[in-house]
């Protein structure tokens, strides 16, 4: 990332602001100093690495430094089927990996031209939003944390181990599911999953609701996120920014009501806004929407549809696994569809989806065969991130924790 030198005032001592006189970082007084802010730094949220030019407490110029994550899941992906590379999807944003599998899924139908009945798509919309409020849930129990309120972490991990087992009963997995597959999902859910999510959304309600009493109006919190890390409509559609990061700006952008997908049209949902575009504002949208989320969740609940749940595709679909066992016709296609891949037709595509961190979207140029020639990844968590030598200078050094808390990315996505 390029880096920007920004020039800005920067208080000094009582005497000198009662004299008038204003210091900036062209006459600054004294040595700056060079500060190395991670990578291996529980505030920078995994491998991230900052480079902060200090004068005292404040910083002048900030560069951050990202790849020590880096696994090349893109050049992975051009040399695996397409269903192969589902499992390292979960390794994105694997606070949410189960809508990570769905974004990608969706991106390879869009090419194959496929379109899930309305099951899949229902079921797919329960496992995004139960993705959504858990990352969210950790993502303002980590910014509290980094603010200094310990209980909330505990408060919404608590709520987290909980979509967690419904995840167990979903998927077979807790964390890495792997679940979605090409066309649709490994199994069909069991009928008694509605009744637990739905006794999930009466129970995470309240805690939300208690959070919002711990941190809201908390002095030391208000204190530490209001109008600090501020960002402008102007430079958030400038940097890209999308997800609760742009929302907070002010911005109307929400891909699942303005390019909507598995059927999102249907539910009925708001968009949380912020005013300021600051890192209580950011903190602010992510608790609407959990709410927001809880309500398509139950509206997913009340309308669950019967039938099938994957697309009707015999040669490029696997068959039921008991008929695979019974019947030589469709052991001959597993075998085949699980060892060539689909037979995607030729074509470029993309397709972004509307993640918990942002827009993850992703770019497939095919030239036929089970294999994509070239896959590329939009990660929001990097683009999210590209703000911070705009975002930081003029900040204390401890604002930099409170700013970073806000943005809540990940960095196995950032670095993919």
């Amino acid at each position: 990332m390029a880096a920007s030198t920004v020039e800005f005032e920067i208080p000094d001592t009582i005497a000198r602001a009662e004299a008038g006189i204003s210091k900036t970082a062209g006459d600054a007084l004294g040595e700056k100093m060079i500060i190395n802010m991670g990578p291996s730094h529980p505030a920078t949220h995994g491998v991230l690495r900052l480079i902060l030019e200090m004068d005292g407490e404040y910083i002048t110029k900030a560069t951050p430094e990202v790849g020590y994550l880096h696994r090349g899941d893109e050049k992975i992906a051009e040399n695996m089927t397409y269903n192969q590379f589902i499992p390292y999807t979960d390794r994105l944003d694997y606070l949410a990996p189960v809508a990570n599998n769905v974004a990608y899924a969706l991106a390879v139908e869009k090419l194959m031209g496929w379109e899930l009945p309305a099951r899949g798509q229902a079921i797919r919309v329960l496992c995004c939003e139960l993705a959504r409020i858990s990352a969210h849930l950790l993502g303002i129990g980590c910014f509290a944390m980094d603010t200094g309120a310990m209980t909330v972490f505990l408060y919404t991990f608590q709520q987290r181990e909980i979509v967690y087992n419904l995840m167990e009963q979903i998927t077979g997995a807790r964390f890495t599911t792997s679940y979605t597959r090409i066309g649709g999902m490994v199994r069909d859910i069991n009928a008694g999953i509605i009744s637990d999510v739905r006794k999930f959304c009466d129970g995470v309600l309240p805690v939300v609701d208690e959070t919002d009493k711990l941190l809201t109006r908390n002095r030391i919190f208000v204190d530490r996120s209001k109008d600090i890390g501020t960002i402008s409509k102007a430079d958030a559609i400038s940097y890209g920014l999308s997800g609760p990061n742009l929302r907070a700006c002010g911005i109307d952008h929400d891909l699942r009501k303005r390019q909507p997908y598995c059927g999102y049209e249907q539910y009925e949902f708001d968009i949380p806004l912020g005013s300021i575009g600051d890192s209580y504002d950011r903190y602010l949208v992510r608790m609407e929407e959990i709410k927001q989320s809880v309500r398509i969740l139950r509206q997913v609940c009340d309308t669950m549809p019967g039938g099938a749940w994957y697309v009707n595709d015999p040669k490029n679909y696997p068959p039921p696994k008991t008929t695979v066992l019974t019947k030589m016709e469709e052991l001959i296609h597993h075998f085949i569809i699980h060892t060539e891949g689909l037979k995607a037709p030729e074509g470029e595509i993309y397709f972004g989806a509307e993640n918990p961190k942002g827009e993850l979207g992703f770019y497939i140029y095919s030239k036929g065969g089970g294999t994509p020639y070239r896959l590329k990844i939009r990660s929001p968590s990097f683009i999210n991130l590209s703000i911070l030598p705009k975002l930081l200078p003029g900040h204390m050094m401890s604002d930099v924790v409170s700013i970073l808390g806000s943005l809540d990315f990940v960095m196995g996505e950032c670095d993919r």
